[in-house]
């Protein structure tokens, strides 16, 4: 048996994401539906609704692992493990001052004594 070279795969999942274009393309064609097997309800399911493949793409945004960084500090979500000790304004501040933003606010207050998931918003992200 003769081996076969595998092919180069990316280093990571990032680097995979990366080099694609994760972009769907819009087509003039819907795809067909074969309802015969489906239950007597959904039988004319495919007649009722008019399902098309097309749409505008928009050129604006980019895919989360193209942005910016200054993108990300500007209109991000922190998703933070906090520790038992300290205060949940506590955490944000200290998030305010690593990351140097002008806005930091927390999706609600976690107890001193607990940890937790907590979401701390950035900057522009606090509107939410």
């Amino acid at each position: 048996m003769a081996k076969t070279k595998k092919e180069a795969a990316p280093a990571t999942t990032a680097d995979a994401q990366k080099s694609t274009d994760c972009v769907i393309k819009p087509s003039s064609v819907s795809p067909p539906i074969d309802t015969s097997k489906w239950p007597l309800l959904l039988k004319n399911y495919d007649r009722l609704n008019v399902r098309t493949g097309h749409y505008t793409p928009l050129p604006f945004g980019c895919s989360p692992l193209n942005r910016p960084l200054d993108q990300h500090l500007l209109y991000g979500v922190c998703n933070l493990d906090k520790p038992v000790n300290p205060s949940s304004h506590e955490v944000v501040a200290w998030i305010k001052r690593i990351l140097k933003c002008e806005k930091t606010g927390h999706s609600g207050t976690l107890d001193p004594k607990v940890s937790g998931c907590l979401l701390v918003c950035l900057n522009r992200a606090t509107r939410l």
